[in-house]
Order: C-alpha cells, then structure tokens, then sequence
C-alpha cells in the first residue's frame, strides 16, 4: 500500500516538474542558475531537475516508508501515514516556498534569517528527516530549479542532524544535571 502511495506521489511530482520545464521552455526558456549566484561559478540548468526531482521523491519516500516500518512496525505503514510525516513535509514544503518568494521579490535578508532559523528550529524538531527535506526541496524548485535546493538542503540536514541528534541530547543532559543539582539542595 505505501508502495502505491510512493508511486503515486512521484508521479504528481514527476508531472508537475515536466509541466513547469516545458512552460517554461515556451515562454523565453528554462532558466539556468549559478552556483551560490556567484557568476564565476558554473551554470546548471533546470533541465536536470527533471530527472532529480522524480528520482529523489522516490528515495525520500521510500526512506520514509523504511523509517516508519523500523519505528511502527510493518502494519502500522501499510494502513496510513502518519500525521507527523505529513506536518513535517508541509511545514517543510511552505519553508521553502516562503523562503524563494523572499528571494523572488529581492529581499535577501529574509531568507538568511530563514536559512540560520533552520539551525534554531533542529532544536526542537528533527529537521533532517527524509519528508522535511523533500518538501524544503519542492518548495523552492519554482524559483530555484531542483539542483540548488537539494544540495542546499542535504546540507541543512546534515547540520540538522547534528543539532537534532548530538547537540540537542548534550543541551538536555546539561539541564538535566543543573536541574538536578537545585533540587537535591
């Protein structure tokens, strides 16, 4: 069943990607986009998003489907998904869109705000996961294409994971200790 859910998906996501390369290459051509916007860096065109971006809803959603099964048990995913995957990926996925429309519209300070907000929020919530990544990744692949954002966001995740699983854990046993110390005087 989730199987079915994970095909559905990448094709409504295959289809859209397609749907925006040829509009766009029908109306002044699909845009290509410096690395970090440095014009010395190299090109990469939108073109190749229609490729990534069908392969990486695939993976992403089968991570998924394979972390759900660890942590629920296999017959637990084959009935629903979880809300909590379907937050993630939606809290994820208007990030991003927020974060290009920023862009969009030339203010730059707003999406710094937003990518070091990202550290912040790693605290309290496992940003790293699979459905956080893809929806931060759909979000600004209107504006960005689907090369940059997946780069830029594999990135964060990692830095998420680290916040989320090892800075996270050293913060709590730290309070837990002075916690500790105050009431047993």
């Amino acid at each position: 069943m989730f199987l079915k859910k994970r095909l559905y998906l990448t094709t409504i996501i295959t289809f859209a990607i397609w749907s925006l390369l040829l509009w766009n290459h029908f109306h002044g051509g699909v845009p290509s986009h410096h690395i970090l916007a440095r014009e010395d860096l190299p090109e990469i065109s939108n073109w190749w998003g229609g490729i990534l971006l069908p392969l990486l809803t695939l993976f992403l959603s089968y991570r998924v489907e394979k972390r759900l099964e660890k942590s629920l048990g296999v017959s637990a995913v084959k009935t629903k998904i979880p809300e909590s995957v379907i937050i993630g990926f939606v809290a994820a996925l208007l990030y991003g869109i927020t974060l290009a429309t920023f862009f969009s519209f030339g203010n730059e300070e707003v999406p710094g705000y937003l990518l070091i907000g990202i550290f912040g929020i790693s605290l309290f919530y496992p940003t790293y996961r699979a459905e956080c990544l893809l929806g931060f990744v759909i979000g600004m692949t209107y504006t960005f294409g689907a090369i940059l954002p997946t780069g830029i966001g594999t990135i964060l995740a990692l830095i998420g994971a680290v916040i989320y699983l090892g800075i996270r854990p050293a913060i709590l046993f730290f309070v837990h200790k002075v916690r500790k110390l105050a009431i047993g005087k």
